[in-house]
């Protein structure tokens, strides 16, 4: 597999990722806003999305749905080209030509999931509270933060409260690794099926609909665990004082999924839900579609396209 550590193959198909990415996130960014206050915010009422969207206008102005968003696509670009590098570099390793099969998408991407998470955890907690940063909130509990920016943000989390709270939400963020990796195994297993063996690139709007069909899946079966990622990164609500760890436990993540539960109820724990269905939903079907076709056309300069999609 070493051998394929740094070959243009992997390279071409994290830079088309990270591109893809970058790019949806910026179309759909709003969305993404609107998803996280009703996260994190528990005593701000369940609306719709363009509700949701309208009072965070209303409240703080025209240009807060797009607040944080440079350190959001910083954080984006930086794990999706980790994701899609470690994906695509283990998958060529283990497969050496053969037939790709879901087990094999699912283990993959559960391991390129963890790399990921380890590597761009320090990264989402910076842009979680910088994109929260002047918001106002329903919840009296939850303290005002004041970064001037990303080098900021690092410098007063590691003074304040200690480098380990660079990796807040990393307990759930590698449960959640199986975010990423389902999504990856339905929509490589769906591109198999409609290529049916044949080396053929697919229309747009078949990639579309099934990146749209394996996001849906994916975030639909992990969102509890991604509310209580969003509460753990922000990490600025008032509890009693208990040192950052590095890997929250178990049993602190069983906790706050009980106490929300019993707070808001069941459906509490999905709150947000239809911003986020609607924000990934749109964002992971535009990123595939620009990352196949980035890719596709970055092969076909290459003269790689046929042994490239005959691999996968």
């Amino acid at each position: 597999m070493s051998a394929e550590v740094f070959s243009y193959e992997s390279l071409v198909h994290a830079v088309s990722g990270a591109v893809g990415s970058v790019t949806a996130m910026t179309v759909f960014f709003p969305l993404d806003t609107a998803r996280l206050r009703l996260q994190v915010d528990e005593n701000r009422k369940a609306k719709s999305t363009p509700a949701i969207l309208a009072d965070i206008v209303k409240e703080e102005g025209l240009l807060a749905p797009y607040r944080g968003w440079f350190p959001v696509i910083c954080s984006l670009c930086c794990s999706n080209f980790v994701y899609f590098y470690c994906f695509h570099w283990m998958k060529a390793g283990w497969l050496k030509s053969r037939q790709s099969t879901p087990s094999t998408d699912l283990i993959v991407g559960i391991v390129a999931g963890v790399i990921n998470v380890l590597l761009t955890t320090p990264l989402w907690v910076v842009n979680t509270r910088l994109k929260l940063q002047g918001s106002k909130f329903c919840n009296s509990d939850i303290r005002p933060t004041n970064y001037s920016g990303i080098l900021d943000a690092f410098k007063q989390i590691i003074r304040k409260e200690g480098v380990g709270a660079l990796w807040n939400g990393t307990f759930p963020s590698l449960l959640l690794v199986l975010n990423p990796a389902i999504q990856f195994m339905i929509y490589e297993g769906l591109k198999r099926q409609l290529r049916r063996g044949a080396s053929r690139e697919l229309s747009s709007l078949e990639v579309f609909i099934i990146g749209a069909v394996a996001k849906a899946v994916a975030t639909t079966v992990t969102y509890p665990l991604q509310t209580i990622q969003s509460v753990l990164r922000f990490g600025q609500v008032n509890t009693p004082a208990k040192t950052s760890k590095l890997l929250p436990s178990l049993q602190t993540l069983k906790g706050l999924l009980v106490n929300r539960a019993r707070k808001l109820g069941v459906l509490g724990l999905f709150k947000g839900l239809e911003a986020k269905l609607l924000q990934t939903i749109l964002t992971a079907a535009l990123m595939f579609l620009l990352y196949e076709k980035i890719a596709s056309s970055t092969f076909r300069v290459m003269g790689l396209s046929s042994s490239h999609y005959k691999r996968r």
